[in-house]
């Protein structure tokens, strides 16, 4: 059966968060996600709604964020690519919650193409991609849908990437990462909002654990 994957947006960026910030990128944002996430800067991805279904062109020339999403097969995607004549070699796919889906067809063809893979998820849902795709788990930690951090998503993961605004959303990753017997992968701190003080937390949490900072570059020098 032909992989379909909903998409709210395709295009070429740079990665502006984690062990990749700095390389120039593909995102291909998923739609859908039924984690809740109070400080989500995507909200508009959340509902997969019948009636926002748009065609593939529409998809790729929106001036804003909407709900609305194009169905496109593998085949699809790698001649959206192709046509669009982008250059990046790295393919980021999120969402939205990109691990409701199998990813492992839509990364395959990627990688059989030369490009690099990765994914950002919460960490909610069941990973399943290929073996060489990088997975970025960003944790959500008691959100709104209920839904709980996977051992098996900790475990899988090439970096955890944790957003930040007080000390208690320290405490919370401690003890996840006990919870789950993370020892040996790289931890990024990513103050919420860019705020002041959430910064000045992540700093200092990162030094005092030798952790890692990531300050979403791409919002600080205003691209998408």
């Amino acid at each position: 059966m032909t992989a379909i994957y909903k998409i709210n947006e395709l295009f070429e960026t740079i990665q502006g968060e984690g062990f990749f910030t700095g390389q120039p990128a593909i995102f291909i944002r998923l739609q859908g996600c039924p984690v809740g996430c109070a400080w989500c800067d995507t909200k508009h991805t959340w509902e997969i709604n019948a009636a926002d279904q748009i065609i593939t062109m529409q998809m790729l020339n929106k001036v804003q964020e909407t709900q609305e999403w194009a169905a496109l097969s593998v085949s699809d995607i790698l001649t959206v690519v192709t046509e669009q004549g982008y250059q990046a070699k790295h393919i980021v796919i999120t969402g939205g919650e990109p691990c409701m889906v199998d990813l492992t067809p839509l990364c395959a063809a990627f990688e059989q193409q030369g490009y690099s893979t990765q994914i950002e998820t919460s960490g909610t849902f069941e990973v399943t991609t290929t073996k060489n795709c990088w997975v970025t788990v960003s944790p959500k930690i008691n959100m709104k849908g209920g839904y709980k951090i996977l051992t098996s998503a900790m475990q899988r993961a090439n970096e955890i990437k944790h957003p930040i605004a007080t000390e208690q959303h320290v405490d919370e990753l401690k003890k996840l990462l006990d919870d789950h017997q993370i020892t040996d992968t790289p931890i990024y701190l990513q103050p919420i909002s860019q705020k002041k003080r959430a910064t000045e937390l992540a700093i200092q949490t990162c030094i005092a654990n030798n952790w890692r900072l990531s300050v979403q570059v791409h919002k600080y020098i205003g691209i998408e």
